[in-house]
C-alpha cells in the first residue's frame, strides 16, 4: 500500500520532501484532486520537491503516485463499507465494531505485505534456511514470540533451528557459527540493538542471514544478506510490533512453506513421525 510505503521511507527523507509526504499522509483523499505544482505550493516547496518525493518513492511520475493513491482509497472504501470504524478504538465502541475494527487493520496489513512482498528475496531466503546446518532465530520483546513460533514451524519440518530472545545468549551462539549455518532477525523498527547486535555477528561468522523488518531500509535490513518487509496494522491499542505481528507471521508461513517444498522428504518425514504427539496428549 502506498501509504505504507510513504510511512516507512519518511524517516530518510529531507525537511522539503518530508513536508511533502506528511501532508500527503495528513489527506490522501485531497491529493487527487491537485497537480504536482499545486502540491508543492500547499506544501511550501515546489513541483519539482514533489517530483522528486515520487522518485524516492520509486515512482516514476506524480501520475504514478495519484493512481496508487487513488487504488488504496477505493480498497478502504470498499473495507469501510463492511466495518465502518476508523483505527482508532474508543472507549465507548460496542464489542462487535471493536472486533470489526481490529479485523479490518489485519487483514489491510496482510493485503499490503502480500502485495508488496519479495517473491525472488523469499526464495533466496528460503533456499538459504533449506541449506542450513544450522539455523538461528534473534528477536526480542513481542519479536521474541515470533522468534519462538519460527523455531517451532522450522523445527518441526526437520531443521536444527534455535530461537535466542535475550542478546547475551544470542550473540554467543551467532560467534559460534559457520558458513554452513544461518540467521533468521526480527525486528519491527530494524533498529533493535538486541537483535542488530547478534546478526552482524553471525555475518562476520559466514553464516547466511535473512532480516525480516518493517522498514527495509533500516540497519537490520541493511546488514542482513536477504530482507522481507512486513507491514503494521495500527489501532488504538496496537502500535509498532504488536500491529506487524500478523504480517510478519504471513511472511514466516510463506518462507516455513516453501522451506517444506525444497526440503519435501525430510519434512514430510518430520511431520509424520510427530504427527501422533497432539492426538497422545489429548484429554
Amino acid at each position: 500500500m502506498i501509504t505504507a510505503l510513504i510511512r516507512s521511507e519518511l524517516p530518510r527523507m529531507s525537511g522539503s520532501l518530508r513536508k511533502v509526504g506528511d501532508w500527503v499522509l495528513a489527506d490522501p483523499a485531497r491529493v487527487s484532486g491537485l497537480s504536482a505544482a499545486e502540491l508543492g505550493r500547499r506544501t511550501g516547496t515546489s513541483q519539482a520537491t514533489v517530483t522528486r518525493f515520487c522518485h524516492a518513492l520509486g515512482l516514476d511520475s506524480y501520475q504514478r503516485l495519484l493512481l496508487e493513491l487513488a487504488r488504496e482509497q477505493g480498497q478502504e472504501s470498499e473495507a469501510a463499507e463492511r466495518t465502518p470504524l476508523g483505527p482508532e478504538i474508543g472507549p465507548e465502541e460496542p464489542l462487535e465494531r471493536v472486533v470489526a475494527a481490529v479485523a479490518r487493520a489485519d487483514l489491510q496489513a496482510l493485503r499490503a505485505t502480500a502485495e508488496q512482498l519479495d517473491l525472488g528475496a523469499l526464495e533466496r531466503a528460503a533456499r538459504v534456511l533449506a541449506q542450513a546446518r544450522r539455523i538461528d532465530v534473534y528477536g526480542v520483546g513481542a519479536s521474541g514470540v515470533l522468534a519462538l513460533e519460527t523455531q517451532a514451524r522450522l523445527f518441526g519440518i526437520g531443521c536444527e533451528a534455535r530461537a535466542w530472545t535475550e542478546v547475551h545468549a544470542a550473540e554467543t551462539s551467532a560467534a559460534l557459527l559457520t558458513p554452513a549455518d544461518a540467521v533468521v532477525a526480527l525486528s519491527h523498527s530494524g533498529a533493535t540493538r538486541e537483535v542488530l547486535g547478534p546478526l552482524r555477528l553471525a555475518a562476520e561468522r559466514g553464516a547466511a542471514t535473512v532480516a525480516v523488518t518493517g522498514d527495509p531500509r533500516s540497519p537490520v535490513a541493511r546488514a542482513a544478506g536477504v530482507h522481507l518487509t512486513s507491514t503494521a496494522a495500527g489501532t488504538g491499542f496496537r502500535h509498532g510490533g504488536f500491529g506487524t505481528r500478523h504480517s510478519v507471521l504471513l511472511i514466516l508461513d510463506c518462507l516455513y512453506a516453501r522451506v517444506a517444498q525444497l526440503t519435501y522428504s525430510r519434512a514430510t518425514a518430520a511431520l509424520a513421525l510427530t504427527a501422533h504427539i497432539a492426538d497422545v496428549h489429548r484429554g
